[in-house]
């Protein structure tokens, strides 16, 4: 029962890890409490955008005159898109499966426990490894809000289960898992009100492209309560819906501040919480390992995605970086090159942010905001997606954007683009990104034509 490599947590880090030395001909085990593919892939990344699929599908049915396509009668089968959801995960998961054993990676289902850096039990089975890899993943945070407990609520888990259409939905949260909710529900014909304590949606990506997409789903009919915070919670009066209150958030004022002015009341068929998400750092014994932490208590990790103590790694949401699954995946390569020897680095210059709503939403590198923080001198350079023939001839009659930021340099430092597909050409920028390439070697790229990815070149 002696391993190379211990990894705990078998989602896209933890299932990348294993692959990643299986094939390197590392003995590994993994081991999973709930199933392989984690969070992402169970009830997160993959079952959202399925359904978010179907809701575009639906979408461009409706308005498929636009394009000259007449259909007399569009509905959806809210039980089928639900379904369709569950086969496309379940397909996945056994294809993740598949890849780890062909790879001779030993899966363990249970909950790990570590005893030391070196020995991991679970259930009656102890296990001893040279090297441990934590991927734990991160779960959904629940604020304490009065009166929460005593409400039934929606977690992201429960929308995406979820067979009966609400005839409302307030969301509290308007971040990503937030906005993509928001997108789907709206799609299908729900009331939807979002409440977002920021002056705007979708903190940490950029500010000038969140609010266009803002003032694009409010003229769908979403209603928007920024600088909003919700103060309790309690069971509608008829008993068939959750009431709750709510105020404005004055400048500058503390997060548990509950003075004027007054509180306003609202009601809702459901509730869904999407508030943010934490790492999972309880319950498998990572206090046995007294690993150095930083300032704000994350775990310390070199570019090698090593921690304080030697041979044990952390890649995923653990570090409370990124807690992206594509972030994941490259951070638990790195943590494996490292323990085969290879010279390898983790950077996280070029982190692509997505936002799956219709439009999409994507940037990579610095926005305006986080340039302004860091004190670096940039310029902008931006066109309307219409500028792309591609854009124009599959988008009737919607707008878009795609914005570059430029260092003294001329260097590409930042990409941020509104417009679908923009999840798909987001990494062209990330590329010029992590090579630091100015706005000349990036033009001299040559790009396919017509595609919307040609606006990079347009714009500069």
């Amino acid at each position: 029962m002696k391993y190379q490599v211990i990894i705990i947590g078998g989602g896209p880090a933890g299932y990348t890890a294993a692959e990643v030395a299986g094939k390197a001909g590392l003995n590994v085990l993994l081991i999973e409490k709930n199933s392989l593919g984690g969070v992402c892939l169970n009830e997160g990344c993959i079952p959202t955008k399925t359904l978010l699929y179907s809701a575009k599908t639906f979408d461009s049915a409706k308005h498929a005159s636009k394009y000259a396509v007449n259909i007399s009668e569009v509905s959806f089968d809210l039980p089928k898109i639900i379904a369709r959801k569950t086969k496309v995960v379940r397909k996945l998961v056994l294809g993740v499966k598949a890849k780890l054993t062909s790879n001779n990676v030993t899966i363990v289902s249970g909950e790990a426990q570590i005893i030391d850096k070196n020995t991991i039990r679970c259930g009656e089975e102890v296990f001893e490894g040279e090297n441990l890899v934590l991927c734990t993943g991160s779960e959904t945070f629940i604020p304490p809000i009065p009166g929460v407990e005593s409400i039934d609520y929606w977690t992201h888990r429960e929308a995406l289960n979820n067979k009966e259409l609400p005839s409302s939905l307030a969301i509290v949260g308007g971040g990503v898992i937030g906005m993509e909710f928001a997108s789907f529900f709206n799609s299908l014909g729900v009331e939807v009100t979002i409440i977002e304590m920021m002056d705007e949606i979708l903190s940490g990506m950029d500010k000038e492209l969140s609010g266009m997409l803002r003032a694009e789903y409010a003229k769908r009919g979403i209603k928007f309560l920024l600088s909003t915070k919700v103060t309790s919670f309690s069971p509608s009066l008829s008993q068939e819906g959750i009431r709750y209150t709510y105020k404005p958030m004055l400048e500058n004022e503390p997060s548990d501040c509950l003075s004027q002015p007054e509180e306003s009341f609202g009601e809702t068929d459901r509730l869904l919480l999407s508030v943010g998400r934490r790492p999972v750092t309880k319950g498998f014994g990572l206090e046995n390992l007294h690993l150095e932490r930083t300032e704000r208590g994350a775990i310390r990790i070199n570019a090698q995605m090593q921690t304080s103590e030697p041979n044990v790694y952390v890649c995923g949401d653990l570090t409370g970086f990124s807690l992206l699954a594509h972030t994941a995946v490259r951070e638990a390569e790195v943590a494996i090159h490292s323990i085969l020897g290879k010279k390898d680095s983790m950077s996280y210059r070029a982190i692509p942010g997505v936002v799956y709503t219709n439009p999409e939403i994507a940037g990579v590198g610095e926005t305006e905001e986080s340039a302004l923080a860091k004190g670096i001198n940039y310029r902008i350079v931006k066109l309307p997606m219409a500028y792309s023939g591609r854009f124009v001839a599959e988008n009737e009659g919607v707008n878009g954007v795609c914005k570059i930021l430029l260092d003294e340099q001329e260097r590409i430092i930042g990409a941020h683009v509104m417009g679908n597909p923009a999840s798909e050409i987001i990494t062209l920028a990330g590329t010029a990104i992590e090579l630091g390439l100015t706005a000349e070697q990036w033009k001299k790229i040559v790009f396919p034509h017509p595609t919307v990815g040609e606006i990079f070149r347009e714009v500069l």
